[in-house]
């Protein structure tokens, strides 16, 4: 696995997107050498637990599940903040908040939990030396394309996708934001073999919610009653969280996420990159995946 140290003698200033910074090939969300520096020395804790997922891949639905799992189903306690200010992003700057994130996470009593999206080798070298618990969602990449690219739209902190033939070419090669989603999966794929990470599919998570929470609850060596977690399920569901002011990101401010563009949370069911893709996008696009996907052992459901 690449060394963090390494990565961070080979950034360069990207010119076209502000307030981002290239790091070993992969455009990130961080405005500043001074930046990356204090990210990779971030010092994790052993109690600490670290949501990883690709951009648009299912971050914000299974940080509420998380969140009603540690507050043992306290809906209260989990519409305490809005979800960009619950958990702490470690690379992230939003540029209405009075802080970095990473500032923030380093004054949050323990045990914390931190959101990234982070491809595996570039995660800071302490969660791997403290044998932090990491759970990393994937999402199959035509669903994320599509997702992302309305993202896109609807951001002013991204440059303009264009058109979506465009945008779909940028994310093929990896020219977008946190770079290609085949390294980022097969990374993190990798990693789980070394390390205390339990790696879910979104598709998984939307077929049946419950048996995935009770993976999560294992793996966080927690216990709850069948009650609970039939109330998590019903509050972390789409139409739920779309309601949900503290989760559909409408909270933020609307020069930042312009909702009236595309919602945050848009529709959320795998399957619907079938109403984007030509037959011959998609010719192309499953001609590519064949290649950069050899030899991985890892595979995904495109609908469900």
């Amino acid at each position: 696995m690449a060394q963090i140290e390494k990565n961070s003698h080979t950034m360069e200033q990207n010119s076209t997107v502000s307030n981002t910074l290239e790091v070993d090939g992969a455009l990130l969300p961080t405005p500043s050498r001074e930046l990356w520096e204090k990210i990779c020395n971030f010092q994790a804790r052993p109690d600490d637990l670290i949501l990883a997922t690709y951009p648009k891949s299912g971050m914000t639905w299974t940080q509420e599940i998380l969140d009603m799992i540690q507050n043992d189903g306290d809906v209260a306690k989990c519409q305490r903040a809005t979800s960009t200010d619950r958990h702490p992003f470690l690379e992230v700057v939003f540029p209405y908040k009075r802080k970095p994130d990473l500032e923030i996470a380093l004054e949050m009593p323990s045990p914390r939990m931190l959101k990234t999206h982070l491809q595996s080798h570039l995660v800071p070298p302490s969660v791997w030396k403290q044998n932090c618990k990491i759970i990393y969602v994937a999402r199959n990449a035509k669903d994320c394309l599509v997702s992302f690219y309305h993202f896109s739209r609807m951001i002013s902190l991204l440059p303009d996708p264009q058109s979506f033939d465009k945008f779909c070419e940028k994310f093929m090669s990896g020219e977008v934001l946190y770079g290609s989603w085949y390294d980022h999966v097969k990374g993190w794929w990798a990693a789980k073999y070394q390390h205390r990470i339990l790696y879910l599919f979104y598709e998984d998570m939307k077929k049946n919610p419950k048996r995935e929470i009770h993976k999560m609850l294992e793996f966080l060596e927690k216990t709850l009653s069948e009650d609970v977690i039939n109330k998590i399920v019903h509050h972390t569901s789409f139409e739920v969280m779309k309601e949900n002011p503290m989760a559909n990101q409408t909270a933020v401010p609307s020069n930042i996420y312009n909702h009236t563009i595309s919602p945050f949370m848009r529709k959320g069911m795998p399957g619907d990159w079938k109403y984007h893709f030509t037959v011959a996008m998609n010719e192309k696009f499953d001609e590519h995946y064949k290649k950069k996907m050899a030899g991985t052992t890892l595979t995904f459901c495109t609908e469900i």
